[in-house]
């Protein structure tokens, strides 16, 4: 049975950066909550990449057994559900699930993620984390000298044309209508032979996710092995801005270097709060929080 007196830590979010700051908390014999709803952002890609000793292994594996390794330190418990609401404390604060539970804590932390916001072309989402892919770097070297396809116009595409060319020599960037590219810009990529086309999409055509074709409105097609694309994105957990928290000009929790949000008491780790998106990173990103937070409560107790 749960115990559901006040937890020291409450961490919202148990994929890697909250299971990794539960880990750093379990082993300094705190009292822990984690509160999870099972259903991160790469649920739908098939391997992870660009991550010692793991590499190779889906998602899901991964975090199974960091959440079975978590649990086995005394002070750490798992609440399946979802935070829906959270207040501001006597001695803390106090977080709502969905089903109406109430746990209070006196740090909370949110390794909530965030939220991608799919175009709307038919194949994109079902795609997405399989051939539809945001990081060169856990998913080039599968694709490496395949025709690759970029999505997307002006200067950050430009910016992943040229990171991109490190994989393939093979690039099309797919502006989806006329291209913003500076003449500059477009004279560098053609010298790169990298060809733009401003045809708009209709389709990604894919098998299971994997995409074969891109479909125009023109009825022609070209033939693809992958597509990178960058997002915008929201968070996926609006309870940090109800109590708070500052969000950056880009859409991220604003974190200092302690993982310290702009409201004493509140951690964030993860993609929510950086734009470095990747597993490693986010391990990373939650042993820190993790560390911080044993830290803060030390020095509060001492």
């Amino acid at each position: 049975m749960m115990d559901k007196s006040t937890f020291e830590v409450i961490i919202i979010g148990g994929s890697y950066a909250g299971l990794s700051a539960a880990m750093a908390l379990g082993r300094s014999l705190r009292k822990v909550l984690i509160i999870d709803s099972g259903k991160p952002c790469n649920r739908q890609t098939p391997h992870a990449h660009n991550f010692i000793t793991q590499d190779g292994k889906t998602p899901k594996e991964i975090s199974a057994l960091a959440l079975s390794q978590v649990l086995q330190y005394d002070g750490v418990q798992l609440f399946n559900g979802l935070a829906v609401s959270g207040n501001k404390t006597d001695n803390g604060f106090e977080i709502t699930t969905q089903s109406g539970e109430k746990f209070s804590g006196k740090k909370l932390l949110f390794a909530t993620g965030i939220t991608d916001l799919f175009p709307a072309i038919t194949g994109f989402a079902e795609c997405w984390g399989i051939s539809i892919l945001h990081c060169p770097y856990c998913h080039g070297y599968e694709v490496r000298q395949e025709h690759i396809g970029l999505l997307g116009n002006g200067d950050m595409r430009f910016e992943l044309s040229k990171l991109l060319s490190n994989w393939s020599d093979k690039l099309t960037l797919f502006t989806n209508g006329a291209s913003t590219l500076t003449a500059e810009q477009t004279v560098k990529l053609d010298s790169h032979h990298i060809q733009i086309v401003e045809k708009e999409i209709s389709a990604f055509e894919h098998d299971n996710g994997s995409v074969k074709q891109i479909l125009f409105k023109d009825s022609t097609t070209t033939p693809i092995a992958a597509v990178f694309a960058r997002v915008p994105f929201a968070q996926h957990c609006t309870i940090p801005q109800a109590l708070g928290c500052e969000i950056t000009e880009q859409g991220y929790i604003k974190v200092d270097d302690f993982s310290k949000t702009t409201v004493p008491g509140i951690y964030a780790a993860g993609d929510n709060s950086t734009m470095m998106r990747a597993l490693p990173a986010a391990v990373a990103a939650g042993t820190k929080a993790g560390a911080m937070m044993n830290r803060e409560l030390i020095e509060e107790e001492f």
